[in-house]
């Protein structure tokens, strides 16, 4: 009797997932998944909260990208350790290919490592990758529909950054109804509203310091 067997590929995804989160845990080093839309401003984010945490962290990027290495040369002006991983078309990155990047990076020299996850609301929201937090990203200039129309992106986020602020009066963007929708479908994760032309950024760095814990290896109490 001849049976095929199919099995469904998340279970190799969850498998590397977990392979790579024990990974980072046996070196001590904290993982956020940075998900977003295409242009909603991940990347602008890095550049302005990477050199908050730098003078105490060690922060090291995996930046997903379909094929181009433009955002990785961004991060990798500001001194950052950043390696970049080419889905070669695909809309989210997997375990598999976050896996390859984090052994290539010199763990016991990191702290905090971003995965700046492929632009999209939808499948990467799909996908562990490996890490410890999940932060999920909006922009003034997108609409404040998307939590609603995208709920399981907020849903599983750990934290939300609205993006852009400094752009809300030329936007149809309304902020209140926005917060709601976030509420809506997740009622604990903090909210951080940021502009990168402005200095507002403290409870951010703080949120992912926190993360690191008190009894991190480098810099700080």
């Amino acid at each position: 009797m001849d049976i095929q067997v199919l099995r469904r590929l998340d279970e190799k995804n969850k498998a590397n997932a977990d392979e790579t989160r024990a990974l980072l845990d046996e070196h001590g080093v904290r993982s956020v998944n940075m998900m977003g839309s295409p242009g909603c401003g991940k990347t602008a984010l890095l550049e302005r909260i990477l050199p908050l945490l730098q003078p105490t962290l060690r922060c090291a990027v995996l930046e997903g990208d379909l094929f181009t290495t433009q955002d990785a040369e961004r991060v990798a002006a500001l001194g950052t350790r950043v390696i970049q991983l080419e889905t070669q078309g695909s809309c989210h990155l997997d375990a598999n290919l976050v896996q390859r990047g984090v052994r290539e990076l010199p763990l016991g020299e990191c702290d905090l490592l971003f995965v700046e996850n492929v632009g999209n609301l939808v499948c990467p929201a799909n996908f562990d990758v490996g890490e410890h937090a999940r932060m999920a990203v909006v922009s003034v200039t997108e609409g404040h529909d998307k939590p609603s129309k995208y709920p399981l992106m907020f849903s599983r986020a750990d934290a939300v950054v609205i993006t852009k602020l400094d752009l809300l009066e030329h936007t149809d963007f309304d902020l209140q109804a926005a917060l709601a929708g976030i509420r809506q479908y997740n009622e604990h994760a903090p909210v951080f509203q940021t502009s990168t032309r402005d200095d507002n950024f403290d409870d951010l760095v703080g949120w992912l310091t926190g993360l690191c814990g008190q009894g991190r290896r480098h810099g700080g109490a």
